[in-house]
């Protein structure tokens, strides 16, 4: 079968490769965050802004974008968002000199991200020929930690050849080969509309779907923790190691931020096995709770065995992401079909309102408490980010109903 007729598995693992290389540019500044903040003498809050605005970027435009997807085929919009996010990596190489530089273009980099992440699964959606799509969702949602993982490690080793503006510029090539695996891998599908197209704002049928809501509120106490523990996780494995230089000789924080995002991927698809097996509602309210007891303790770890502190967040990430297809998921499912891409729209809005929030919140706490350079500081920022997960069982309980448990 030729890739433009891509289906089933095949459609599968190319819409996973575009999640993958799409993402490649997401985790550079992240990565390289405790060099921006000591050249450009960022506080924490600033911090928290840069990482915070990518995903503002995400939700002043998610709406519209994927909104449009019940209306032009979705394969459109993730083709002009690729596009968006290699012009916008690669400008950051080479225009960012500053603090207000870098916010434009990252939030610019979201927009991007925004056109291509929920379009890009309802490309999948809309071409696969499944009554349970939550494996091929799975996989998709979860191949986001390929593409960050690739993008941590990268963003590391360039950094340290040639400096960040390399880094920048050579990773901008993802969004460049995401276009190129849409356009060549994936064959047009005209929108059939078997109802009266909805108004192309007109959310009111989504918010009547209580099952979605209650999924959409909890994923954005998951991304709120989620995208705060992605922006932040090297820069406190930075401030750990310089408390004990001995111990933490020849390790790569960069490297162990990748190796933090790569278990994500383990972690999703099996997380979404686990909610398919004991009940969606029960499996991530329970993956949810130990997530935010975790998150509780990791700050206050700064001072421990380095290798230790390493394995802490590695543990961490795992937790966070187990339930992260499983969210995605739920209100897929929950969506009816006429109303999925304004259901994922909102979706998308509501959790991203969590992973723009939290970075900027982990910030802020930081200078609040008493700065990056004490310890106490980072246990704060870290549980109070983290506590907000427990508000997701709750949602979960309030709108969402009953499980259906399913057999493997």
């Amino acid at each position: 079968m030729p890739p433009a007729r891509a289906q089933g598995t095949t459609l599968v693992v190319i819409m996973c490769l575009t999640q993958a290389t799409g993402l490649l540019g997401m985790g550079v500044l992240p990565a390289l965050l405790p060099g921006f903040i000591a050249e450009w003498s960022l506080s924490g809050t600033q911090a928290g802004w840069l990482n915070g605005v990518f995903f503002g970027g995400y939700m002043a435009s998610v709406i519209v974008l994927v909104s449009l997807t019940d209306r032009i085929d979705a394969r459109l919009v993730v083709l002009g968002a690729t596009a968006l996010s290699f012009l916008s990596m690669l400008a950051f190489g080479l225009l960012a000199e500053g603090f207000w530089s870098a916010l434009a273009l990252r939030a610019l980099h979201g927009v991007g991200f925004a056109g291509s992440y929920m379009p890009g699964l309802k490309v999948l959606t809309d071409r696969l020929e499944a009554k349970d799509p939550s494996r091929g969702v799975a996989f998709y949602t979860a191949s986001y930690a390929i593409g960050g993982a690739l993008s941590f490690y990268f963003a590391g080793k360039i950094d340290a050849l040639w400096g960040w503006p390399a880094a920048f510029a050579l990773l901008s090539l993802g969004g460049l080969v995401a276009f190129l695996l849409v356009w060549l891998g994936t064959a047009p599908k005209p929108v059939v509309h078997d109802h009266e197209a909805p108004l192309l704002l007109d959310f009111r049928p989504v918010f009547r779907n209580r099952a979605a809501v209650g999924y959409m509120l909890a994923y954005a106490t998951h991304t709120t923790e989620l995208m705060a523990a992605m922006s932040w996780t090297v820069a406190f494995l930075t401030f750990a190691a310089s408390l004990q230089p001995t111990a933490a000789l020849g390790w790569s924080v960069t490297l162990i931020g990748a190796v933090a995002t790569i278990v994500g991927l383990p972690a999703s698809v099996l997380g979404n096995e686990g909610a398919r097996r004991f009940g969606r509602r029960r499996f991530i309210s329970v993956v949810m709770v130990v997530s935010a007891a975790c998150g509780a303790c990791i700050g206050f770890s700064a001072t421990l065995w380095f290798p230790l502190v390493a394995g802490i967040c590695i543990l961490y990430s795992a937790l966070i992401a187990a339930d992260s297809a499983s969210l995605t998921a739920g209100t897929v499912m929950a969506a009816k079909p006429e109303q999925r891409g304004a259901t994922m729209a909102v979706h998308s809005f509501v959790g991203f309102g969590g992973g723009f929030m939290g970075p900027l919140a982990f910030g802020a706490m930081l200078d609040l408490a008493g700065g990056a350079d004490v310890v106490a500081s980072w246990g704060v920022a870290f549980a109070i980010v983290a506590l907000v997960t427990l508000a997701g069982p709750f949602f979960l309980a309030r709108f969402s109903g009953e499980d259906e448990v399913k057999g493997s």
